[in-house]
Parts: structure tokens; C-alpha cells; sequence
């Protein structure tokens, strides 16, 4: 009789199996650096930086028909952080990156709960961050529809502090974490409807940061808000892109990005692409903030990869504006050289009155391999008046130079699938 238990047991467990799907795959990303002059101007008398960090990633996802589940661990490494022999991690840095739960419930309707990546479109306003070794996650409850080309996502979060050891305080709800536009309320309703050649999505979003009275007690939000739309046309060998945001709220008022993106694949080997992006900044004399931020969005791919711009800087600044121009060339079935050049300057005034802030040349390459990837990349920056103002560095006290170099190993093993 045990032996029947035994095996309808272990046929209920192959039922199960067979009905679902369980996958386990790993990152390993590490990226050396030179930075001389990587976000900001570096001074004539320092000495570049030089250094190694690497990504690791460990992720499991279980899928049935009823719900999906997905758990990614990573750490962040920086070669030689860790005295010899140290018994533990000293950057602290090893965290749980995602862990969801999607569950269905009909109809074209399911529901996301948890630690996750919220990326949409082209990652303006919403990005996973993935060139960031640590990436952007966020805590949040997704209610989701989708029917063919349509989709509508209702994103909600209430962030808390940590209080130990109750996980977090009995008593009211202080958000007292600040920086890089951390919310302690959010709510957004994203939609998008794909046609054959043409993709339009609609995003409205509102942020509460933590608000404090004159006594420094905890009084409600200042809210903002962003609404905006990107637009995706494609056929043939041509395709255009554009983005359109306005800010306001308690603490700024009519900000707004616009942009403007075109593509042509001139031939298999080679495509061009051209430019235009303008946010809106703050002039000299303003008390109520004009300035737009693109607050949650993958900012490295834009405005230089040199992170001048609105990558932990350049808020509720003079704003920005971006010409751009690029060529893609496919030096190979799986190799590619892309060569782009941005002109900066300000969207306000600098207190000089200058506008010009400079010109970055930014080249990548790619290399596939079997079963893993090669990344390079160079960028410089040639500094006008108006950058050295900006970064509050004189032109004498600057290095000649203005660099970065970069180059990354990506190995993405499927373990089980």
C-alpha cells in the first residue's frame, strides 16, 4: 500500500511538472573602466579613475497556467573591495533584485505583485537601468489587460521605511528615504495600442514625496505629476520615433522633454540615425521650478553616455538641449560599430548667459561569441564655456582631456529550462 502512495505521489508530481515550466538562468557581467572625466569635469590635478565591478545574477522563474513566479538574487562586486581573508561582504551589496508573482485572472487580466522591473517603450520615463551594474527595480502592485495589440497597465506602491525589528513602524507613515526622486506614494496608468507600422502609448503618473511642515513633522506629499506620450512608426528602411512629457505639481510647474528620433537602414550593413531632444530648465531668475526630470527612466542611453545629464545630476537645472546623429555599421553576422555625436547646450541660460555646453563623440562595439558577449566602448567629451560653468570647474583648472573608456564581458548561462 505505501508503495501506491509512493507512486501516485510521484505521478502527481510529474503531472505537475508537465504542466508547468520551471527555468534557472545566470548573469555574469563584469566591466572594466577608465574614467577620466565620466559625468562630470574631472580637474587638471586629479588622477583618473581606473577599476573593475562585476554583476552577478542568479534568477529562477516557475511558470503554470494559472501564475507565474520569478526571483532574481544579484551582488554587485568592485575588484578587491574586500580585505583578504574577510569573512563577509563588505559593500553589502548582495540584495534580491525581483521577486514577483504574476497571477491570472481571466480575461485578459492578471495582476503583478512585488519587487520588479517596470520598463515601457523606450525606457525614457520607465527604464530598467540595465547598464547600471545594480539596475532599477521598484515595490510595486501591477493590475494588467492585454487583448491583442492592446494593453493597459494600473501601477500602485506605498513605500515605507525599514524599523527594526518590527520591519517597519507601528505608528505613522514618515518616509524619511530621499534621494533619486525615491516616492513614498505612486500611481500610474500606462496604455499602449500597436498597429502594423505604427505604436502609440499614453502615460499618466503621479509621484508623493514625503512632505514636512515648519516644525520638520511629517505633513502629507508633494505630489507630481508626468503625462506624456511616445509615438513608434516603422516601414521599410525608415522609422521615427518621438516623445512628448509635461510636468507639474506642488513643486514644479509646466516642465516638459520633448524628442524626436529618426532612422533609415541605408543598406544590410549600415543604419543612420538623427536627433533632437529638448527639456525643458530653470533660467537664473526662477522661483517656481520649470525644470523637467526623466525621474525613473534608463537615462544613461540618452544625452551621452558619458552621464553628464540627469544620471544623479542636473536637476532643476538650466535643462538641455540635445542634437544628435549616429551610424550603425554590421561588421559582421555578429559584431556592430555604432559612432554617435551629440551637441549639448542649455534650454535656460547660465548666470554668464552662455548656452553652449560642448559636443561628446561616443563610439561602441559588439562582439557576439558562443554563448557569450563582448562590450566596448570610448567616449569623449569636448568642453564648451557653458560645461565648465556648469560643473564648477574653470577651463585652466580642467585636464586637457576629457575621456572615458569601458570595456564588459557578458555571459548569460541557461541552466535549466
Amino acid at each position: 500500500m505505501k508503495k501506491q502512495y509512493v507512486l501516485i505521489g510521484l505521478l502527481a508530481l510529474v503531472v505537475q511538472f508537465a504542466q508547468a515550466q520551471f527555468t534557472l538562468d545566470g548573469e555574469f557581467r563584469p566591466r572594466t573602466e577608465y574614467r577620466n572625466g565620466f559625468g562630470s569635469i574631472i580637474p587638471d590635478a586629479a588622477d583618473p579613475g581606473f577599476g573593475i565591478s562585476t554583476r552577478v545574477r542568479l534568477n529562477a522563474g516557475y511558470n503554470t497556467e494559472a501564475y507565474k513566479f520569478y526571483v532574481s538574487f544579484q551582488d554587485i562586486m568592485v575588484w578587491g573591495e574586500n580585505r583578504q581573508i574577510l569573512p563577509y561582504d563588505q559593500n553589502n551589496s548582495f540584495a534580491v533584485f525581483q521577486a514577483w508573482a504574476d497571477i491570472q485572472l481571466g480575461e485578459g487580466f492578471s495582476t503583478k505583485l512585488g519587487r520588479q522591473v517596470l520598463s515601457y517603450d523606450d525606457q525614457r520615463i520607465f527604464g530598467g537601468l540595465d547598464w547600471a551594474q545594480q539596475g532599477r527595480n521598484h515595490d510595486a502592485a501591477l493590475l494588467k489587460y492585454k487583448k491583442g495589440k492592446f494593453m493597459a497597465d494600473v501601477g500602485l506602491a506605498f513605500s515605507q521605511d525599514y524599523s527594526n525589528p518590527t520591519g517597519f513602524q507601528s505608528v505613522g507613515t514618515e518616509y524619511s528615504t530621499t534621494g533619486f526622486f525615491s516616492y513614498k506614494t505612486m500611481q500610474y496608468l500606462y496604455l499602449n495600442q500597436a498597429w502594423d507600422n505604427f505604436t502609440g502609448s499614453l502615460l499618466i503618473l503621479n509621484n508623493g514625496f514625503q512632505k514636512y511642515d515648519t516644525d520638520s513633522n511629517p505633513d502629507g506629499v508633494n505630489s507630481i505629476q508626468t503625462i506624456g506620450t511616445h509615438l513608434n512608426y516603422k516601414k521599410g528602411k525608415f522609422g521615427a520615433a518621438a516623445n512628448a512629457f509635461l510636468q507639474m505639481g506642488d513643486t514644479v510647474d509646466g516642465a516638459y522633454l520633448l524628442g524626436l528620433d529618426f532612422t533609415y537602414k541605408s543598406s544590410d550593413k549600415v543604419t543612420l540615425g538623427a536627433g533632437l531632444e529638448i527639456i525643458s530648465g530653470n533660467d537664473t531668475e526662477t522661483t517656481d521650478s520649470e525644470a523637467f526630470f526623466p525621474l525613473y527612466g534608463t537615462n544613461h542611453k540618452f544625452n551621452g553616455f558619458m552621464d553628464y545629464f540627469y544620471v544623479g545630476n542636473h536637476a532643476n537645472s538650466i535643462g538641455l538641449v540635445d542634437v544628435h546623429a549616429s551610424a550603425t555599421f554590421k561588421l559582421g553576422a555578429k559584431s556592430s560599430l555604432m559612432v554617435k555625436a551629440l551637441n549639448f547646450s542649455g534650454e535656460q541660460e547660465l548666470a554668464s548667459g552662455e548656452k553652449s555646453l560642448g559636443t561628446e563623440i561616443d563610439i561602441v562595439f559588439k562582439k557576439a561569441f558562443n554563448g557569450y558577449a563582448l562590450v566596448a566602448g570610448y567616449s569623449q567629451m569636448f568642453a564648451n564655456d557653458g560645461m565648465y560653468e556648469l560643473k564648477g570647474v574653470t577651463e585652466d583648472a580642467a585636464a586637457d582631456m576629457q575621456n572615458w573608456a569601458w570595456a564588459m564581458l557578458v555571459i548569460k548561462p541557461k541552466f535549466l529550462n
